[in-house]
Protein backbone atom coordinates (compact mmCIF):
# COMPACT_ATOMS: atom_id res chain seq x y z
CA UNK A 1 0.00 0.00 0.00
CA UNK A 2 0.93 3.30 -1.02
CA UNK A 3 2.09 6.38 1.84
CA UNK A 4 1.57 9.61 0.99
CA UNK A 5 3.41 12.15 3.54
CA UNK A 6 2.49 16.14 2.68
CA UNK A 7 4.53 18.92 4.00
CA UNK A 8 5.05 22.23 3.34
CA UNK A 9 1.86 23.93 5.19
CA UNK A 10 1.67 26.66 7.78
CA UNK A 11 -0.07 30.39 8.47
CA UNK A 12 0.85 33.16 5.81
CA UNK A 13 -0.61 36.33 5.49
CA UNK A 14 -2.72 37.25 2.06
CA UNK A 15 -1.21 37.61 -1.00
CA UNK A 16 2.05 35.13 0.20
CA UNK A 17 3.23 32.07 -1.14
CA UNK A 18 3.58 28.40 -0.27
CA UNK A 19 4.70 25.10 -1.85
CA UNK A 20 3.34 21.67 -0.48
CA UNK A 21 5.11 18.28 -1.05
CA UNK A 22 3.80 14.79 -1.32
CA UNK A 23 6.36 12.03 -0.82
CA UNK A 24 5.20 8.90 -2.01
CA UNK A 25 6.08 5.94 -1.33
CA UNK A 26 6.17 2.66 -3.84
CA UNK A 27 7.67 1.45 -7.00
CA UNK A 28 4.70 2.77 -8.80
CA UNK A 29 4.87 6.57 -8.68
CA UNK A 30 6.16 7.30 -12.17
CA UNK A 31 2.77 5.73 -13.60
CA UNK A 32 0.59 7.07 -11.36
CA UNK A 33 -1.67 10.29 -12.03
CA UNK A 34 -1.10 12.56 -8.61
CA UNK A 35 -3.55 15.37 -7.48
CA UNK A 36 -4.39 17.67 -4.47
CA UNK A 37 -7.81 18.46 -2.92
CA UNK A 38 -8.73 20.51 -0.16
CA UNK A 39 -11.34 20.86 2.96
CA UNK A 40 -12.43 24.58 4.45
CA UNK A 41 -14.24 23.35 7.96
CA UNK A 42 -17.61 22.81 7.07
CA UNK A 43 -17.67 22.13 3.55
CA UNK A 44 -16.59 18.86 1.22
CA UNK A 45 -13.45 18.24 0.05
CA UNK A 46 -12.63 19.91 -3.31
CA UNK A 47 -10.55 19.89 -6.21
CA UNK A 48 -7.73 21.58 -6.68
CA UNK A 49 -4.78 20.41 -9.48
CA UNK A 50 -3.95 16.92 -10.88
CA UNK A 51 -0.75 16.14 -13.24
CA UNK A 52 -0.55 12.99 -15.43
CA UNK A 53 2.02 10.57 -14.80
CA UNK A 54 4.64 12.17 -17.08
CA UNK A 55 3.82 15.74 -16.27
CA UNK A 56 2.72 16.66 -19.73
CA UNK A 57 -0.58 17.18 -18.10
CA UNK A 58 -2.24 19.13 -15.62
CA UNK A 59 -5.61 20.30 -14.67
CA UNK A 60 -6.39 23.03 -12.29
CA UNK A 61 -10.36 24.24 -10.64
CA UNK A 62 -11.24 27.63 -12.13
CA UNK A 63 -10.70 29.60 -8.43
CA UNK A 64 -6.84 28.96 -8.94
CA UNK A 65 -6.15 28.99 -12.11
CA UNK A 66 -3.07 31.01 -12.51
CA UNK A 67 -2.01 31.52 -8.68
CA UNK A 68 -0.97 27.54 -8.14
CA UNK A 69 0.93 25.54 -10.12
CA UNK A 70 1.58 21.50 -9.80
CA UNK A 71 4.41 19.54 -10.50
CA UNK A 72 6.36 16.78 -10.03
CA UNK A 73 9.43 14.93 -9.91
CA UNK A 74 9.35 11.37 -10.65
CA UNK A 75 13.11 10.66 -9.58
CA UNK A 76 12.12 11.56 -5.95
CA UNK A 77 8.68 10.04 -6.09
CA UNK A 78 7.17 13.55 -4.98
CA UNK A 79 4.57 15.72 -6.46
CA UNK A 80 4.35 19.21 -5.33
CA UNK A 81 2.05 22.63 -5.24
CA UNK A 82 2.75 25.96 -5.74
CA UNK A 83 0.64 28.05 -4.17
CA UNK A 84 0.91 32.41 -4.83
CA UNK A 85 -1.03 35.32 -4.56
CA UNK A 86 -2.84 33.07 -1.82
CA UNK A 87 -6.42 34.35 -0.68
CA UNK A 88 -7.97 33.66 3.46
CA UNK A 89 -10.25 31.95 1.09
CA UNK A 90 -7.67 29.34 0.16
CA UNK A 91 -7.51 28.43 3.89
CA UNK A 92 -8.64 24.54 4.25
CA UNK A 93 -6.58 20.94 4.85
CA UNK A 94 -4.63 20.22 1.98
CA UNK A 95 -4.37 16.23 0.43
CA UNK A 96 -2.50 14.87 -1.82
CA UNK A 97 -3.91 11.92 -3.28
CA UNK A 98 -2.64 9.15 -6.16
CA UNK A 99 -5.24 7.70 -9.20
CA UNK A 100 -3.66 3.81 -10.02
CA UNK A 101 -3.87 5.11 -13.72
CA UNK A 102 -1.70 7.70 -15.16
CA UNK A 103 -4.12 10.37 -16.65
CA UNK A 104 -5.77 13.40 -14.58
CA UNK A 105 -9.46 13.30 -13.22
CA UNK A 106 -10.59 15.86 -11.42
CA UNK A 107 -13.42 14.03 -8.84
CA UNK A 108 -12.17 12.58 -5.59
CA UNK A 109 -13.36 9.14 -6.20
CA UNK A 110 -10.89 8.85 -9.00
CA UNK A 111 -8.05 8.44 -6.41
CA UNK A 112 -7.25 5.26 -4.62
CA UNK A 113 -5.02 6.96 -1.53
CA UNK A 114 -5.05 9.70 0.14
CA UNK A 115 -2.37 11.59 2.48
CA UNK A 116 -3.45 12.96 6.18
CA UNK A 117 -3.10 16.54 4.90
CA UNK A 118 -1.55 19.53 5.99
CA UNK A 119 -3.14 22.46 7.05
CA UNK A 120 -2.92 26.18 5.07
CA UNK A 121 -4.08 29.28 6.84
CA UNK A 122 -4.22 32.44 5.09
CA UNK A 123 -4.67 35.70 7.46
CA UNK A 124 -6.32 38.69 5.51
Amino acid sequence: QVQLVESGGGLVQAGGSLRLSCAASGRTFRTNAMGWFRQAPGKEREFVAAISWSGDTTRYRDSVKGRFTISRDNAKNTVYLRMNSLKPEDTAVYYCARRLIGTVAGYSAAYDSWGQGTQVTVSS
